[in-house]
């Protein structure tokens, strides 16, 4: 996919990962394009999938998440359906807000905001052990946040 970007693809793309809420009339201007130009290229981003989603990122401690915890779950091996099963419920929980599938000594690893300590001992009790297939949960708890970032990197060179 990235043979298929040019250098003023790649300049919309770097400015709009700092600056979603940017007019097109100013991410034409700094990437040197007429606006119509710019927002066709803007389309065509998003049509492609290459701009997956529009989105304002939210302080979590301002909502009351004060815990954010890594998960590592590692399933039962004997049904093929645990993996289908776990995955389309960690969709529907909302305190999980990324998981991948990974190698390693764990299935999966959950990043889970949560308001407290009794709120994690619900969460595990009443969501994660509940699924079928759940062999083995380890938690790592953040003390703080290091770095946090959702900006890709963009060549445009």
């Amino acid at each position: 996919m990235s043979e298929e970007l040019d250098r003023y693809d790649r300049h919309i793309l770097k400015i709009l990962q700092d600056d979603g809420r940017i007019s097109n009339q100013h991410l034409a201007d700094q990437v040197g394009l007429s606006t119509a130009a710019c927002w066709r290229r803007v389309k065509s981003l998003d049509e492609r999938g290459i701009l997956k989603r529009h989105t304002t990122l939210v302080d979590p401690e301002a909502l009351g998440y004060g815990l954010c915890v890594m998960i590592m779950v590692t399933l039962i091996r004997h049904q093929q359906d645990h993996n289908k099963e776990f995955e389309a419920a960690v969709q529907s929980f909302p305190e999980v807000l990324q998981c991948y599938a990974v190698t390693g000594n764990a299935d999966y690893v959950l990043r889970v905001v949560i308001p407290n300590m009794a709120a994690y001992d619900t969460f595990l009790s009443e969501k994660i052990f509940t699924l079928p297939g759940v062999n083995q949960v380890k938690s790592n708890f953040a003390l703080r946040e290091v770095k946090y970032e959702t900006a890709i990197p963009v060549d445009l060179g």
